[in-house]
């Protein structure tokens, strides 16, 4: 296959901003695209060339494959590059690109058509001898057809979409008569997100951990994985902190998974980087649940503790070069841990949060690292994901990383809209975070406790306002009489137990 020259870059934000940096490190030249939301954006302004593609809603952009195949011939582009969400693991894309002329960074057409739908690569794991959660092994986009796959899989179940990840398109399902409901919501946020509003059924499974292998194939036929990493930090299925190695895994654990992971991939003929997601139990047998057929979000953490250039090695694999690691050299060293910081309130139920960038000031530091799509002034619109940028560290050890990575989320400033941020680092204080005993629902639990505490903190100010006033009125309320100071009850009475009052 011939050097590739020039690549286009099919995607926004951070992700954008990332792969353009990685051909910039290689000397390869950048083709950015975007739409009437996204003019001003710092990939837009980083790119040796930019084109606009439609109007703000993906589906007249970002999700548009014929225009962006068009920008990619127009431009000169030898290569499409196509990040994460958006088209990421749509083979009609793939499809279309290669038979443009141009080289598809990711896997081929007929290996995502495989292993980037849900379903089919559920079958492949089967065929190759990897576990798999129970569930469907057909997509459906009817109701009633549904209802018969629910019937047969069980509650409580979840509904995913065929067509993508990240959280988008999921809905879990406890009981038969929230079916349509959860359905409707599950098809069209797969639909807006991914073009494919198919979604499957699946066996749900009560507070597992997340943990995924990063693989990558060559197109020799080479094929090893570059260690795992822990995604069970997640909030309504979205991933907000994942690190490397997994807390959960001994060495013998990590052997089997890499081995499970290695043996799928090989048997579809997989090329290029994917991620093969596993759920994992307290008794640590785990199950094979899904596919990612791209470069993940939290690619950075494998990248600090394995020391490889994931964007660059897809692309001397997309090139034709053989990998250049073999199993035996992959070996981490330290710690890698990493943040998502999001347009959104979580003090209000998370709900997006938009507005002008006011201030914006990264931390730094030894072993500190922040991927970004933003900067000062710009406007953070409802448009896309929240996604703004991603804090890494990395350290010796597992408690210099988490350590690490709080003081860089507290040096963290951005204002003019909110963020996860300090929630994130006030959660990786929580001792049983920092001990490692948690699962996907742990950060569920935390919030509870913290949403209790909050009321439990309302609840004392009312009483010491109400026994503020019972001592100025001597017990004297408007239109009742005198009464003694017992009277008060439970407000006085909480504030003298908090010590507040003599």
């Amino acid at each position: 296959m011939r050097p590739i020259r020039k690549v286009l870059i099919a995607n926004r934000g951070e992700i954008a901003v990332r792969v353009l940096r990685g051909c910039r490190r290689m000397g390869i030249g950048t083709v950015a695209v975007f739409s009437g939301a996204d003019r001003d954006a710092l990939h837009v302004r980083m790119a040796d060339e930019a084109y606009p593609i439609g109007p703000p809603p993906p589906s007249k952009s970002y999700l548009a494959i014929p225009k962006l195949v068009e920008v990619a011939r127009r431009a000169g582009a030898d290569a499409v590059h196509p990040g994460y969400g958006f088209l990421s693991e749509n083979p009609a894309f793939a499809a279309a690109v290669t038979e443009a002329g141009l080289a598809f960074i990711g896997p081929t057409a007929p290996v995502m058509q495989r292993m980037g739908g849900k379903v089919e690569a559920r079958l492949a794991a089967r065929e190759a001898g990897v576990p798999t959660v129970p569930g469907s092994t057909r997509g459906v986009t009817g109701l009633e057809g549904l209802k018969r796959l629910a019937s047969e899989v069980g509650f409580p179940l979840m509904l995913k979409a065929t067509g993508g990840g990240g959280g988008k398109g999921i809905r879990v399902v406890e009981r038969a008569e929230d079916l349509p409901g959860a359905f409707r919501v599950a098809t069209e946020e797969a639909r807006k997100a991914f073009g494919n509003p198919e979604v499957y059924v699946e066996r749900w499974l009560k507070d597992p951990r997340h943990v995924e292998i990063q693989i990558a194939g060559d197109l020799h036929g080479h094929v090893i994985h570059l260690m795992e990493r822990e995604c069970s930090t997640q909030r309504r299925h979205q991933k907000l902190i994942e690190e490397s190695p997994s807390p959960a895994l001994d060495d013998d654990l990590r052997r089997r998974m890499g081995e499970a992971a290695v043996r799928l991939a090989s048997a579809i003929g997989y090329t290029n980087l994917g991620t093969m997601e596993f759920l994992l139990d307290a008794e640590g047998s785990f199950r094979f649940l899904e596919v990612n057929a791209r470069l993940q979000v939290e690619h950075p953490v494998t990248e600090m503790v394995t020391g490889l250039d994931l964007v660059e090695l897809q692309i001397r694999i997309a090139q034709g070069e053989p990998l250049p690691v073999r199993q035996e050299d992959v070996r981490p060293v330290g710690h890698a841990v990493e943040a998502r910081v999001c347009a959104e309130d979580p003090e209000h139920d998370f709900v997006p949060s938009v507005g002008r960038i006011t201030d914006l000031q990264f931390p730094g530091g030894k072993g500190v690292r922040v991927d970004s799509g933003v900067y000062l002034g710009q406007e953070v619109s409802l448009h896309y994901d929240p996604l703004l940028l991603k804090v890494i560290a990395h350290g010796r050890d597992r408690g210099e990383a988490l350590d690490r990575l709080a003081l860089a989320l507290g040096e963290l400033r951005l204002e003019g809209v909110r963020t996860g941020a300090p929630l994130l680092r006030e959660y990786l204080q929580d001792p049983e975070f920092r001990a490692g005993r948690f699962h996907t629902g742990s950060l569920a639990t935390f919030l509870r406790g913290r949403r209790s505490s909050a009321a439990a903190d309302g609840d004392l100010d009312a009483a010491l306002i109400a026994a503020a006033l019972f001592r100025h009125t001597d017990g004297r309320g408007a239109g009742r009489p005198s009464s003694s100071r017992a009277d008060a009850g439970p407000w006085l009475q909480a504030a003298r137990v908090e010590g507040l009052r003599p």
